[in-house]
């Protein structure tokens, strides 16, 4: 405890305003954002479809970007939460992280960015998208989009040899939120690109209750366990109840 204070005793205001108060605000926004929504706007918590508008665009767009920014997010998790000790035990070195963070990450970056592009184009491009399109959905898909380029320039910019160890800095100081003991004093020697897209990074949390990302935390999982479900058409010509038939017949599709 006593080396955490100091640390916040050394680091300058912004540096704890930062690191070390602005990561607790963004997690009571986002918190408090869900419980609100869940309790007041029950019927708002959707990503409020626009398939019904256009969908040829959207069945590339889409899964585009939610494979991209589910790859971003499992990237960041094991990046910031898996210490360097459990990559060091069964021999990945710090090289072969590096490569394998950079190719993977900026592939999935480039998918997701890919994907968010293509959405925005339709948007703008379909009358009926648009007109259905929010101020809050434009400042959520440019916050978005932000924080994901960010994060890429940030990565290529440090590419050159092993690249920036951010498992030395920044992993330990998201580690140690956790504990409610930031070591603020970590942040201060990261580089400008990574720092300014972690504040972005926060700020995008903070505002996921606010907009339609929050259906991230009401994905349909159970969907990957139901039984398959058939569809079948009607004959228009049926009006009672069908009669049982024996043997197999066409569907009639």
């Amino acid at each position: 405890m006593r080396h955490t204070a100091d640390c916040i005793h050394r680091s300058a205001p912004m540096t704890v305003l930062l690191w070390g108060v602005l990561p607790y605000l963004a997690f009571v926004l986002l918190v408090a954002g869900l419980v609100w929504r869940y309790r007041y706007d029950k019927f708002g918590w959707t990503t409020r479809s626009s398939q019904l508008y256009e969908s040829k665009l959207l069945n590339i767009a889409s899964p585009a970007f939610h494979y991209g920014i589910l790859f971003v997010l499992v990237g960041h998790v094991v990046g910031l939460f898996v210490p360097m000790s459990w990559t060091d035990g069964p021999g990945i070195t710090e090289h072969t992280y590096h490569l394998f963070s950079l190719y993977g990450g900026t592939a999935a970056g480039v998918l997701t960015v890919v994907g968010i592009l293509l959405l925005v184009y339709r948007r703008r491009t379909k009358a009926p998208v648009f007109r259905a399109t929010t101020a809050n959905d434009k400042l959520m898909c440019l916050v978005l989009l932000a924080s994901i380029v960010l994060g890429m320039v940030a990565k290529l910019a440090h590419a050159s040899g092993d690249g920036y160890n951010y498992r030395e800095s920044i992993a330990p100081w998201s580690r140690s939120l956790f504990t409610l003991q930031p070591d603020t004093g970590l942040m201060e020697g990261v580089p400008l690109l990574y720092r300014i897209h972690a504040a972005v990074g926060m700020v995008l949390i903070a505002m996921v209750p606010y907009t339609r990302l929050v259906h991230m935390f009401s994905a349909p999982v159970q969907y990957l366990f139901r039984p398959y479900v058939v569809y079948r058409t009607r004959d228009s010509r049926q009006l009672g109840p069908r009669p049982e038939q024996r043997g197999w017949e066409r569907a009639g599709f």
